[in-house]
């Protein structure tokens, strides 16, 4: 393991335990925010290049099979899930949703040992509760499963680029093992000393499926029965279900497939590939983009390649750290100005791949890999070397 991906898990690993705290009537950012107004300075996002405005909801989720061993008796395992979605034209009535709500951001700024103060999160470009876009087909869908101690926005990127090129994104807050806010204004967080492996986040994916048939069926599972933007379950094309996820995410994203067939493709974004029992001979696409955690480093990476049995590439960013295929490495380095980061300090979080080139790779190879495989559109980009993007390696 690398000094720089330590000191960025030693920082992750800073913030106290504290689980399904009360919110009070704290300082927050409001989605809509004037920044003209004194503050925090707002960071940004990169947008989408799809043709596509983009629609998000949140829902909030209860599996009565799964009791909740944190919140005590008689209570279940609660989740709060997003779709990503396009949306029809009349999106831009609707309000942009920040990235994340202010009480996960705040403490996830901690938990990275900055100030809470330090800024503001930043705006995404999905339209809250808009209409889904009205098409003659249904759109394939796409799973998406965080990191060990993340959020389901740690891939904003990639997911607000996957529906504005016509995907539905579904992404999970994994909790305790997440920063995550309910409807109620609980905050979570990750739970210190809990274990939460792989194959839990895969527990939690296989239910949120279950949910979406409910949802393409016309039924509500919002546990608040909160209103569905139109359209959307119509939209679901269930028999084209893909997944990815970014380090624990990954491995949870090729568990889901040794134990649902429904997930017909998968996406590693530098995944340790480890789990216990580990992952089986996998017989549909998968693809490893790696940074970190590439087959030479890592032994369980290079165990889980020899379980490929069907399509199967590794494509390799030089210069990325681990963070290079999230959001993480386009927002540390406006952080980085913010508070006056050494540029030692930046390339532990960052490595040495540009942001902006790392925003492209993140664009366009994860939807190239879906277009192939959700959409069987031949995809030039995943046959080999691009000039275009010269920094990307293909592992044989």
């Amino acid at each position: 393991m690398t000094t720089a991906l330590t000191r960025r898990r030693l920082l992750v690993a800073t913030l106290a335990t504290g689980v399904a705290v009360p919110l009070g009537g704290g300082r927050g950012w409001a989605a809509g925010a004037d920044p003209t107004r004194p503050g925090p300075a707002r960071l940004t996002l990169p947008p989408p290049t799809g043709p596509h405005r983009v629609g998000t909801v949140s829902l909030h989720l209860v599996d009565r099979s799964r009791p909740d061993p944190v919140a005590g008796p008689g209570r279940y395992r609660e989740l709060m899930v997003s779709l990503w979605y396009p949306a029809a034209r009349s999106a831009r009535r609707h309000p942009v949703a920040p990235w994340l709500p202010a009480a996960p951001t705040r403490a996830l700024l901690v938990s990275a040992g900055f100030d809470a103060d330090v800024a503001a999160a930043p705006l995404t470009a999905g339209h809250e509760r808009a209409p889904a876009i009205r098409t003659r087909d249904r759109l394939p869908v796409i799973m998406f499963s965080h990191g060990n101690d993340g959020h389901r926005a740690e891939a904003t990127i990639v997911v607000q680029e996957l529906a504005s090129h016509g995907y539905v994104v579904v992404t999970v807050d994994h909790t305790y093992d997440a920063f995550s806010e309910f409807p109620d204004g609980r905050l979570t967080v990750p739970v210190d000393g809990m274990s939460f492996t792989p194959w839990d986040s895969s527990h939690d994916i296989r239910f949120v499926l279950d949910r979406l048939e409910d949802l393409a069926a016309g039924r509500n599972p919002d546990i608040e029965h909160r209103p569905l933007p139109a359209g959307l379950g119509a939209a679901l094309d269930l028999r084209r279900i893909g997944m990815f996820g970014w380090s624990k995410g990954a491995t949870a994203t090729a568990l889901v497939m040794n134990t649902d067939r429904r997930v017909r493709c998968g996406l590693s974004l530098d995944g340790p590939m480890e789990s216990a029992p580990p992952v089986t001979d996998l017989d549909r696409p998968f693809m490893l983009m790696t940074a970190d955690f590439t087959r030479t480093a890592e032994p369980s990476v290079a165990q889980f390649w020899s379980h490929l049995r069907g399509w199967r590439r590794n494509v390799h960013a030089e210069g990325g750290a681990h963070g290079a295929y999230c959001d993480r490495q386009w927002l540390i380095p406006q952080l980085a100005r913010i508070v006056g980061m050494s540029d030692e300090d930046l390339a532990g979080w960052v490595g040495t791949l540009d942001p902006a080139r790392a925003v492209r790779i993140q664009q366009a190879y994860p939807l190239a890999f879906f277009n192939l495989h959700l959409r069987h559109r031949r995809q030039r980009l995943l046959e080999g070397p691009n000039p275009a993007f010269p920094e990307v390696r293909f592992i044989a």
